[in-house]
């Protein structure tokens, strides 16, 4: 439930969990070849390593990695010292700017989920006052704490379902 309540903290969250994916593939990289920056085949490599690892970790849809050829085009723009390698602080540049817009669609997602949610678990608040049992419990509930309760079970389920997929 904690990893669920830091994702709702927004803009650091996303930069923390982008800073700590690209360490982790560029420390994989500079562990096995030995080199401290990338070519272009290790960071292509590096860039499905990423995209692997934000599918595992975001919630939202599977989002596919970009072509080569934009790869290359962007690591033109991002290689600032043009010695034809991306170190660590380029690489991490490269991944943010890569990524913004699957940061976006990952947001309106839980946005909507955080709408849509309370939206429904007050509208079906009164659908169970007839079930035996549960009705009177639910009932003496307060709206925002039903509404809480099953906001976070809808969380709960889209992250055990995305870790099933």
């Amino acid at each position: 439930m904690g990893q669920i309540l830091d994702r709702l903290q927004g803009k650091q969250w996303r930069q923390k969990q982008i800073r700590r994916i690209t360490d982790k593939v560029f420390d994989h990289f500079k562990n096995e070849t030995g080199r401290a920056n990338l070519n272009f085949e290790d960071l292509y490599i590096g860039v499905l390593l990423v995209y692997n690892d934000i599918n595992k970790r975001l919630p939202g849809p599977h989002f596919d990695p970009p072509s080569k050829d934009l790869v290359k085009a962007m690591m033109k723009e991002n290689d600032l010292n043009l010695d034809g390698e991306i170190d660590r602080e380029e690489f991490a540049k490269f991944i943010k700017q890569l990524t913004a817009d699957t940061f976006v669609v990952v947001s309106q997602g839980l946005i909507l989920t955080l709408v849509a949610a309370p939206a429904v678990a007050m509208a079906t608040k009164r659908a169970t006052e007839g079930v035996p049992g549960v009705g009177k419990v639910v009932q003496r509930l307060p709206n925002s704490v039903y509404a809480s309760l099953i906001t976070l079970n809808v969380l709960l389920l889209q992250q055990a379902r995305q870790e099933f997929d």
